[in-house]
């Protein structure tokens, strides 16, 4: 398909501006309504690098019924608005390509329940994702999903993008635990969907609509979680191989081998380089390394395990397997982890991160083919992160924009290659702006339009997070 850009997206007439300030400040109060250079150009930007947008208009909602005011407005307005959050986010998702009004749901951040008995929490969507981790741990339950930005993304953006993390291989990511919402439709109508038990079949899935729609179908101001109970134990592990497709293999075996850990985070040579002596030091001749994490009931039942996936590994050409002996070895680990993505751009001046999925048994061999494209095209590519799930964290590193061609070039045949072998070209960071053009390569035309369709009959105006997810259609003269 063609990467061509689409139109330039059409800004919104100053004069609409001015007739929705007027209405929006006899419902909001003075503290949150915002249009001063600064705060429009903080909400211009994710970490996407997808480009700048700035707003016209930032507002702050702390309730329902404000977030139901402010889009009930803009529709009569005719402006557009974009929900945002923390805007961590990978893809453009809440970028406002049009201008208009970034509605941050970022005050809207109480945690209004945990349940003990009932294993559920009820949150408001601007809640970080760390900070309902904290509270349900103090109380003996666990929020298995772990998205990398955990410390500051919020629970809201974790629902729109149907958030992942390196539990996910085990546990499952952000869909799994969201059981109902309070959900605020693009015209501004409030609906409760989904429920509050466990189990409940009653009607349609709109729950496992709406999370993951990526802020094209409303908003939530709302959100009930099912929760487990906390892991007594956990383990943690890394072992270190010569080469990433030695470390790809290990990893295919380890599930083969009838092993679920709760993580297996790959760490290929040119993310080991980035981190290597930032906290951590790994062995001489590391060339790859796994994290392998196991949780459950006994300690015994984790080294048993931890030996075996240790065993599995060696068989694959592992050289060594450390396990932490405590919470701060633990951490250590991790942290290296956490860092790689920032640490890569010491290497080289620019990175465009990319977050495909193949089906495990493929790992070793998409690793190698964008090893070699890499070589081919004088890019240099990092591929780490969830690959016990397949997810991969494809990066590729260049010096400036005299590359961006090659790079374009790479990112083509990087999704090309994931979809041929079976992949998504998104696991995790949803399609957003930065990947409308590639949907075509994973989804037919049909699948597409009907997709449109749902998107124009829950948006008929359609002001709510304009020319996200699919390619933007040509206008007519």
């Amino acid at each position: 398909m063609s990467t061509t850009p689409g139109p330039a997206p059409i800004r919104v007439e100053p004069e609409r501006i001015e007739r929705l300030w007027a209405r929006l400040v006899t419902v909001l109060a003075p503290d949150q309504l915002r249009r001063d250079a600064d705060t429009l150009a903080s909400y211009a930007r994710d970490e996407s690098d997808s480009g700048v947008f700035p707003p016209d208009v930032v507002v702050f909602p702390r309730d329902t019924a404000q977030v139901s005011a402010v889009f009930k407005a803009c529709v009569e307005q005719g402006v557009p608005f974009t929900p945002c959050g923390a805007r961590t986010g990978k893809s453009g998702g809440s970028l406002p390509l049009r201008g208009g009004v970034a509605v941050s749901l970022e005050r809207m951040n109480r945690i209004r329940s945990i349940s003990v008995e009932d294993l559920t929490a009820v949150v408001e969507p601007g809640v970080i994702t760390g900070d309902l981790m904290r509270a349900v741990e103090a109380v003996g339950l666990f929020y298995p999903p772990d998205p990398n930005s955990w410390e500051s993304c919020t629970l809201g953006g974790n629902v729109a993008e149907n958030a992942g993390g390196p539990r996910a291989l085990k546990y499952g990511v952000t869909r799994d635990y969201v059981i109902g919402l309070e959900w605020v439709l693009p015209d501004g109508e409030v609906v409760r969907v989904g429920r509050r038990t466990i189990k409940g079949v009653a009607g349609y899935d709109l729950v496992g609509l709406f999370v993951g729609s990526e802020g094209t179908l409303g908003v939530a101001t709302e959100i009930t979680l099912q929760l487990i109970p906390l892991p007594r134990k956990v383990m943690t592990a890394l072992v270190v191989f010569p080469s990433v497709l030695d470390a790809a293999r290990g990893v295919s075996a380890v599930l083969a081998g009838g092993i679920l850990p709760r993580c297996l985070e790959l760490i290929d040579d040119v993310a080991l380089r980035a981190v290597d002596g930032r906290g951590f030091t790994f062995p001489a001749g590391a060339g790859a390394a796994v994290i392998a994490e196991v949780d459950g009931a006994s300690e015994d039942g984790l080294w048993e395990e931890l030996s075996r996936l240790g065993d599995i590994c060696t068989q694959q050409g592992a050289t060594q397997t450390l396990v932490a002996q405590d919470d701060a070895q633990r951490e250590k680990l991790w942290a290296v982890r956490r860092v790689i993505s920032p640490a890569l751009r010491a290497l080289k001046p620019r990175k465009v991160s990319e977050d495909i999925v193949v089906p495990r048994s493929k790992i070793p061999e998409i690793i190698q083919r964008l090893k070699a494209m890499g070589a081919e095209l004088g890019l240099t590519v990092a591929t780490y992160g969830h690959a016990g799930d397949g997810n991969l964290h494809a990066n590729i590193l260049y010096e400036g924009p005299h590359q961006r061609h090659l790079v374009d070039e790479a990112l083509r045949r990087m999704l090309e290659m994931t979809v041929e072998l079976g992949g998504t070209i998104t696991g995790e960071h949803g399609v957003g702006l930065a990947k409308r053009e590639y949907l075509a390569l994973e989804q037919q035309q049909p699948l597409i339009a009907l997709q449109r369709r749902l998107k124009d009959f829950f948006d008929p105006s359609g002001l709510l997070n304009p020319e996200k997810i699919f390619p933007p259609l040509v206008r007519s003269k």
